[in-house]
């Protein structure tokens, strides 16, 4: 499960960025290297929600399960 989260921590962290890429520059650099709506940028960008979702439930999760007094 570590290299899972650490697969998905970079996914989101390379989403950041070009997110931020599309936001600061208004350049898309995902689709000038696939294509505007093609496939392969669909599922990138579905990887970066997927990734950004999963981390969430498992941060909040792993912190109520490592406490032993607190069973939930």
């Amino acid at each position: 499960m570590h290299e899972m989260r650490t697969i998905m921590y970079g996914i989101l962290i390379m989403g950041a960025i070009l997110l931020g890429i599309n936001g600061i520059f208004n350049y898309d650099v995902v689709a000038a290297i696939f294509g505007s709506e093609t496939v392969i940028t669909r599922v990138l960008y579905a990887l970066v929600g997927i990734s950004g979702v999963v981390l969430l439930a498992t941060e909040n999760y792993k912190e109520c399960c490592s406490c032993p007094e607190t069973h939930f």
